[in-house]
């Protein structure tokens, strides 16, 4: 492989002949300065490799990556919707001087070897977080990473998909009509394996011209802050949910704490047939049954099956699993069913105004600073500051408020720096209660 210029689509002179000169991006357009339509990308520029599936392959892999120069591009598949884990069934990879590698790492007991010969490379992904952890089960963690989608929306950007980005910097389309697919198939469909491949075709291109747009914008340091944040946290696990079953779709409806013990007892029983089959929960058995399930209270097989969800012949072979667990929930003594669990932090902004006036309007002049300081900078607010952290500061706001106690305070709600001498001075103005005359 030889090092090869970017891909060019706009018509703008290319007078030093190293990539597209683009029309400078307006963040706030939907699209192209220029109504030209973009130009379809259906093939790679090198082709499609087959993927790499043996260890010899994969040492050939990291001889080629090592060899090669600038930024990596990244992706990964999952089969999200279709398995219960989100391991990866594909990575993709991308170096100028080394080209474009597709592995399977199905047969491959982990990628570290790869890891270790791009531990000095920046790697250059969409949507990190999504990537981030199922890349780590496989011993793959960035040291340095650009991430496209979030460079992307603190330059101001409206739509920031991939392809979205991809038509309106580079004039290229991309067609993402694989992206919900069942990525644990094999083998995996050619047209798949393209897909894959021009997934990270063009992503060191877009990493460069929306790194230019940070430097125009003087937000290179936010963007390099939001970057290490999430190589710092690459490798950490995920937080687990307290009682996740009640995350179940519809549970509103489900009254009393004996209709949602019916509720959590099957969500786990269904918890345990996913993870044994290694199938997405939703497909074993839809949220909608088990809450319909949780109010009815069948205690025959006839009755359950005559459920909306429960028809299914899959789902009726199982019909024993959800009767037993309706059974446990059934036996359970009072002391044993679902009590609420004290709430980590200030209640539903919607019940402000009548557990506490003054905090709820505390937190109205709050955010109006982040809209209004978003608004100037261009950046959409819950990537100014969380809004979690607004509400947990107006809620409870330091004892002292000073700029610099507000600002400690974001700080220790995970707040950046750069968010944090944005806004803190201004939040230190309006916690206190107005001064009336």
């Amino acid at each position: 492989m030889t090092d090869e210029a970017p891909l060019r689509r706009r018509d703008s002179p290319d007078t030093a002949g190293d990539g597209p000169h683009l029309v400078p991006p307006d963040p706030t357009s939907g699209g192209p300065e220029d109504s030209r339509p973009a130009t379809p990308l259906t093939a790679p520029r090198d082709g499609t490799p087959p993927p790499v599936e043996t260890s010899e392959e994969l040492a050939e892999v990291v001889a080629r990556m090592t060899g090669g120069t600038g930024p990596i591009a990244v992706d990964a598949e999952r089969a999200s919707g279709y398995r219960y884990t989100q391991r990866a069934y594909l990575v993709q990879l991308r170096r100028a001087g080394a080209g474009t590698v597709l592995i399977d790492p199905l047969p491959l007991d982990d990628l570290r070897t790869l890891d270790i010969a791009l531990a000095d490379t920046e790697w250059v992904l969409h949507a990190a977080s999504q990537d981030l952890p199922c890349l780590a089960e496989l011993g793959m963690r960035p040291r340095r990473l650009f991430d496209t989608e979030l460079a992307a929306r603190l330059a101001g950007f409206e739509r920031v998909g991939l392809a979205a980005l991809t038509e309106q910097l580079l004039g290229f389309s991309l067609e993402k009509h694989h992206s919900a697919a069942d990525w644990s198939t094999r083998p995996l469909p050619d047209s798949w394996l393209t897909y894959a491949a021009l997934d990270v075709e063009l992503l060191t291109d877009l990493r460069d011209v929306l790194a230019a747009e940070l430097e125009r914008q003087d937000k290179t340091a936010w963007a390099a802050e939001e970057f290490a944040a999430l190589v710092a946290g690459a490798d950490r696990p995920p937080k687990a949910r307290p009682d996740p079953w009640r995350r179940t779709s519809g549970i509103h409806r489900v009254r009393g704490a004996r209709a949602q013990s019916r509720v959590r007892a099957l969500w786990h029983a269904r918890d345990g047939v996913a993870s044994r089959r290694d199938s997405a929960p939703g497909r074993v058995l839809p949220d909608s049954a088990i809450v319909a399930a949780a109010e009815l209270d069948p205690k025959d097989e006839r009755t359950l099956l005559g459920i909306p969800g429960f028809g299914g012949r899959s789902v009726r072979r199982l019909a024993r699993i959800w009767l037993d667990a309706l059974d446990q929930a059934r036996s359970l003594p009072d002391e044993a069913l679902p009590v609420n669990q004290p709430v980590d932090g200030p209640p539903p902004p919607h019940r402000w105004a009548e557990r506490d006036p003054v905090a709820a309007a505390r937190l109205a002049r709050c955010r109006q600073v982040v809209v209004g300081t978003a608004e100037q900078y261009n950046l959409p607010p819950e990537n100014l500051v969380s809004p979690d952290f607004i509400r947990r500061l107006a809620w409870s706001p330091p004892d002292e408020v000073t700029p610099r106690t507000v600002g400690d305070t974001l700080l220790g709600f995970g707040a950046r720096n750069w968010q944090v001498g944005l806004l803190a001075d201004q939040l230190a103005e309006v916690l206190p209660e107005p001064k009336t005359l």
